[in-house]
């Protein structure tokens, strides 16, 4: 099968052209004058000395997520409804590029990763039972609700308004998750193994390890990766330029490759990407104000790494970290006339909110999200990132297949 690529039209320029530019070139100016004030005032009250810094990284992964569609839905998607993985391949370098880049922090951090000793501030997480449950509940979610918690933050600026209840039903799902903690802390997460790749023979081992499993999976992928037919000569002017940054999808190498060093900037400055933290601890602040929690929870406020989530009363710097991704992925869209209101139904929004609480729920108990487990965990070597991840693909594997992704939104998918 070859994939037969249109003739580019005209751009052209109109009005609403510049307004849409104007909009951007605003917002652009925002994120630079909030991060030059975080930096001025060390993020006083406001996240502390990195907050500028994470919405920096923050904006930089919007930018990237938005025009490479760098989203795990679309990218699932094409692959098991369309047969196409090329998308797959910025997941399979982004997870190259972090690994590296961890393994050369790691190594002044931990110099002798066979002394037992585990980075207590990566992604490194239990490998259980409720591991593989969370990855299975996460991947139905995100198939149901039409994106994963990353995919909702910069798709909703787009226009797409199935993110605004599945958002909160991310919010429900974390509160689900919450309540069902001790249940699922107690009876399989509590004394489960934490497999450490490197403590079993050094980062040069784990780094030969994991490498062969992305060249193994990237080789067996490409019978999904149709030859494109050519567009023929195009002179590179103003106009192509233009197309090509803003309306062309990035090419998928270049994208994972942004990703992957980003989070391996984020690690050696803050702490590992993710963007369920700042939405978990509000939830659980919340909760536990109302009394519908207690204030201490078992392995959550002792031991356990991930996008762990703690009582707040404050934005942190992952709150500035997904900022960055809403306001630079609405900043990216509009000079490419991708804001496109997406009409919203009693019934695509009630599927959006039960796909949302799955996914909270799942990030809950896997302690994190697509981002923060599976990217985090795999640049930490962890295998609970390789668990986690392999339970979301076969989800919604199996989920793209039976075609809820049309039965939840109708209309929006053609029957293939």
């Amino acid at each position: 099968m070859t994939v037969e690529v249109k003739a580019d039209r005209q751009l052209g320029w109109t009005r609403a052209d510049t307004v849409r530019t104007s909009i951007a070139v605003g917002v652009a100016a925002l994120l630079l004058g909030t991060a030059a004030y975080l930096g001025w005032t060390q993020g006083e009250g406001l996240g502390g000395s990195n907050a500028a810094f994470m919405l920096l990284i923050g904006a930089g992964l919007g930018i990237l997520f938005e025009r490479g569609r760098y989203c795990f839905f679309c990218i699932f998607r094409d692959l098991f409804e369309k047969g196409n993985s090329r998308g797959m391949y910025s997941i399979l370098v982004s997870i190259a590029v972090g690994m590296i880049g961890y393994a050369v922090i790691f190594s002044t951090r931990v110099p002798n990763p066979d002394g037992g000793t585990i980075p207590s501030d990566a992604h490194i997480a239990p490998v259980s039972i409720a591991l593989v449950v969370a990855g299975l509940a996460f991947g139905l979610g995100m198939v149901v609700s039409g994106g994963c918690i990353a995919g909702h933050l910069y798709r909703l600026p787009e226009g797409h308004l199935r993110s605004i209840p599945a958002l909160a039903g991310v919010v429900l799902g974390f509160g689900a998750g919450f309540l069902s903690w001790d249940f699922m802390y107690s009876g399989f997460i509590s004394g489960a193994p934490v497999p450490w790749l490197p403590a079993g023979g050094g980062y040069t081992m784990a780094i030969v390890l994991q490498l062969g499993i992305l060249i193994g999976l990237g080789i067996w992928l490409l019978r999904w990766n149709p030859p494109v037919a050519g567009r023929g000569d195009r002179a590179v002017d103003g106009e192509e330029l233009r197309r090509v940054i803003f309306f062309k999808r990035w090419p998928a190498l270049a994208t994972g490759a942004g990703v992957g060093l980003l989070a391996v900037l984020a690690y050696y400055k803050d702490q590992p990407l993710g963007v369920t933290s700042q939405i978990s601890s509000l939830t659980r602040t919340g909760m536990t104000e109302a009394g519908m929690l207690s204030g201490f929870m078992p392995g959550l406020d002792e031991r356990l790494a991930g996008c762990v989530a703690v009582v707040v009363h404050t934005i942190t710097t992952n709150g500035w970290l997904i900022i960055g991704i809403v306001l630079a992925s609405f900043a990216a869209a509009l000079p490419g006339r991708r804001i496109r209101v997406e009409r919203a139904t009693a019934w695509n929004s009630t599927t959006a909110l039960v796909g949302g609480i799955l996914l909270g729920w799942g990030a809950m108990i896997g302690l994190g999200c697509t981002i923060g487990v599976l990217l985090s965990g795999t640049h930490a070597f962890a295998a609970s990132g390789w668990v986690f991840g392999l339970a979301v693909v076969v989800a919604s594997g199996i989920a793209f297949k039976l075609g809820l992704h049309r039965r939840a939104n109708p209309g929006v998918f053609p029957t293939v």
